[in-house]
């Protein structure tokens, strides 16, 4: 398995930014809601559109804690592949960069909105998507 995930120099500004507005604790929250949250729009990434890995760097474990696994998991899935695929690293971190745009360009011209309220609309969404 891979040991780090770097963030786009461009998203480097996005992970601070989006951690002071949504005040949901440290960056690797954002990051890790980033990554779950581009999942959540069934996207696939195309690898040949990978950005730059100047960015905020994290490691496995502080990125997803004890779960790595199950993260790992949610990408497989996503496109059918084996958890060795070489390429499981780009995916999430591509997941990520998509997710810190998609996340900010919700959220940054809501001066009055907060992590908790973002959370539960998204999870509002995916239920809705469910049961339809």
């Amino acid at each position: 398995m891979f040991s780090s995930i770097k963030t786009s120099r461009a998203n480097k500004d996005l992970v601070t930014k989006l951690t002071n507005k949504l005040n949901l604790g440290a960056e690797n929250v954002i990051a890790r809601l980033a990554f779950t949250y581009s999942l959540s729009q069934e996207k696939l990434m195309d690898l040949s559109q990978i950005q730059d890995s100047s960015g905020k760097e994290y490691s496995v474990k502080v990125l997803f804690g004890d779960y790595a696994e199950f993260y790992v998991a949610l990408v497989c899935v996503h496109y059918d592949i084996y958890k060795t695929d070489k390429d499981i690293s780009r995916y999430i971190k591509m997941h990520i960069d998509d997710g810190l745009q998609g996340i900010y360009d919700e959220v940054e011209n809501k001066n009055s909105i907060s992590g908790n309220d973002f959370m539960i609309n998204q999870v509002e969404i995916g239920l809705r998507h469910l049961v339809s």
